[in-house]
């Protein structure tokens, strides 16, 4: 089982871990376990008072697991919901969900969360130690679950939550990965017939004594290129994208220019701020339902829409709604929502029950992108198919008309 040492608040920082040990009880029965303890001397004593005589005692070591990703906290959010639910103690859910798990790293979270947890902390706290994993909107609405004694609906209302994120991300990226990879490919082959297949076709011209066509000289030309400087080509493409989604991910002004070309792309963009949209009023809606205050709950939002334009509009929203304005006016002065997301919210606010619109804006929006995603799909298939069809079938005649032009004079 994946464990995790933890480091005690105190002057000497003591580490504690996991050890396996074997013993006999006082009927000499053999009998295994494992224990938590700073030292093998711990152990011994902790078990000689329970009257076992203590054989063996190893300390646990754990491989090193894979990355750690939105899916496995997901996971994580529903199993520890269901065990609270069917009345699991808090620390013996930890245990089961932490052994079930089979990435190693997710399990050592578990571990290191649930040794905070037993020494005091309260869950949120816990969480907020690891704020490369849990959110503030994770670690505020468990905040609320425990203040309120509802920890078990809310780290429910969580998993529904962080589900049907990954979903619509999911979607996303499926719509997004068959063009890329395919225009991928598509470059791939095409260096290759410019470094190996076209310099063969250019020895066998060169004994025709005739004048290549244009479209072939062309071709050649570019050909002569890539065997040249192939390693320029390829280093300045690589680099160039490694330069660009760092300066993405690190740059808030870099985020913001390319969060809004994707909100104008004439095929994307409409999928794009469906998904936006959707995670924005699923986001508020779970945090107004666990009865965060709206001002408070707007802090969590604008980062959960994953678009650097709505975190600003978001920002621009909860300022008006600090000074009473109310969130239907905010909203239409952002003017980034469209008229149907205010005119639900205005109901919702009318009647009191503006979790219940918002969640139904989100399921439209999310039932949206999936028609959006399958009709991109569809639309997309005969474009690129067209695309390459142009580029390789293009080159291929460059390359074929010199041989059908001697055909012709012979």
């Amino acid at each position: 089982m994946a464990t995790a040492g933890r480091k005690v608040a105190s002057s000497g920082q003591i580490k504690e871990m996991i050890f396996a040990w074997e013993g006999k009880d006082k009927s000499g029965k053999i009998i295994k376990g494992e224990l938590r303890a700073n030292g093998e001397a711990s152990v011994n004593v902790t078990l000689r008072r329970q009257g076992i005589l203590v054989t063996k005692v190893k300390k646990k070591t754990f491989r090193s697991g894979k990355k750690i990703t939105e899916k496995d906290i997901s996971l994580f959010t529903r199993q520890l919901a269901t065990m609270m639910k069917a009345g699991v103690p808090l620390l013996q859910s930890f245990d089961i969900v932490a052994k079930g798990h089979s990435n190693p790293s997710v399990s050592k979270l578990i571990q290191d969360i649930r040794s905070d947890v037993e020494t005091g902390s309260s869950l949120n706290q816990a969480f907020r130690k690891f704020p490369l994993y849990f959110d503030n909107l994770f670690c505020n609405l468990v905040a609320a679950g425990e203040q309120a004694g509802i920890l078990e609906d809310l780290l429910t209302r969580l998993a529904i939550y962080k589900e049907k994120t990954l979903a619509i991300k999911g979607k996303i990226k499926s719509a997004l990965f068959y063009p890329v990879s395919i225009l991928v490919v598509a470059f791939v082959v095409t260096a290759v017939i410019m470094i190996w297949v076209v310099p063969a076709f250019k020895e066998v011209f060169k004994s025709f004594g005739a004048d290549l066509p244009a479209p072939t000289l062309i071709v050649m030309s570019i050909s002569d290129f890539f065997v040249a400087y192939w390693y320029l080509i390829f280093g300045s493409i690589f680099t160039t994208l490694y330069l660009f989604f760092q300066s993405w991910k690190r740059s808030y002004k870099v985020q913001r220019f390319m969060d809004k070309a994707l909100l104008q792309a004439p095929i994307f963009g409409s999928v794009v701020r469906k998904a936006t949209i959707a995670r924005w009023t699923r986001t508020l809606a779970t945090m107004f339902a666990a009865g965060v205050p709206l001002v408070e709950s707007l802090d969590s939002v604008g980062g959960a829409s994953g678009n650097a334009v709505y975190m600003d509009a978001t920002k621009k929203i909860q300022t008006e709604v600090s000074t009473g304005t109310s969130l239907t006016v905010a909203m239409q002065n952002a003017d980034v929502f469209p008229n149907m997301v205010t005119q639900m919210v205005s109901i919702g606010e009318e009647s009191g029950a503006l979790d219940q619109m918002l969640s139904k804006v989100a399921d439209f929006y999310e039932a949206e992108v999936d028609e959006a995603v399958a009709s991109l799909s569809s639309l997309m298939e005969p474009l690129i198919m067209a695309i390459l069809g142009v580029l390789i079938g293009g080159l291929v005649i460059a390359m074929y008309l010199p041989i059908f032009k001697l055909g012709a004079v012979v």
